[in-house]
């Protein structure tokens, strides 16, 4: 109920009661969050599902299930659940898995606040198709993933590399840095000169 005051100029002003704070728990209490699973990641996340509930359950506090009839992993807050943004970093650490990485990245998410995500498709950088664009992907990922071995060893990144889709997980710094030889190699840049830019990359690092 709100009430009337007389400020001294014969104008009543109308004072408003305080929000209860029960209420605001509530609204916290019923975040939920659903992250659908791709059809080639299902025998991974079956194969994983261990692993991947252990965080979200035992040091976020969420509550998970596996929803098979729209095959998708849901996550809901709990009263038990400490932080408000838990829910979201529940749900950043499972796309972050869905895109391809291992959960041992992926739970870093988890654990450090200065990581990233970013997302971009090779025709993003370059209109590519047919065999160009396979060229393309090949320069990208390498001789048996040699190039993108060397570009993570270099920026402490982690890259995936999904048809068209790269997926780069790093802090933001290593990111632009990763993204930047990518798009090198997308734009055509022979994969030994980028290779050794990275091996360049790597020792300015650690003499940092």
């Amino acid at each position: 109920m709100s009430s009337m005051m007389d400020d001294g100029n014969d104008q009543e002003v109308p004072v408003m009661d305080e929000v209860p704070l029960q209420g605001q728990n509530k609204s916290l209490s019923s975040q939920y969050r659903r992250i659908r699973c791709p059809p080639h990641r299902y025998t991974p996340l079956r194969n994983n599902w261990e692993s991947i509930l252990t965080p979200l359950v035992q040091y976020l506090h969420l509550q998970v299930r596996f929803n098979t009839s729209t095959r998708s992993v849901e996550l809901k807050s709990s009263p038990r659940t400490p932080d408000p943004s838990s829910v979201q970093k529940g749900a950043d650490f499972v796309s972050c898995f869905m895109m391809g990485f291992e959960v041992a990245d992926a739970v870093a998410l988890l654990r450090l606040d200065d990581l990233y995500l970013d997302s971009f498709q090779v025709t993003d950088v370059k209109m590519l198709k047919g065999d160009h664009l396979s060229r393309a992907i090949g320069r990208v990922a390498g001789q048996d993933g040699k190039t993108r071995f060397a570009i993570e060893n270099a920026t402490r990144t982690r890259i995936v590399v999904a048809d068209q889709h790269i997926h780069i997980l790093g802090s933001y710094g290593n990111i632009r840095v990763a993204r930047n030889a990518i798009c090198e190699l997308i734009m055509g840049a022979m994969p030994g000169k980028v290779y050794n830019n990275m091996k360049n990359v790597g020792k300015r690092m650690n003499e940092r």
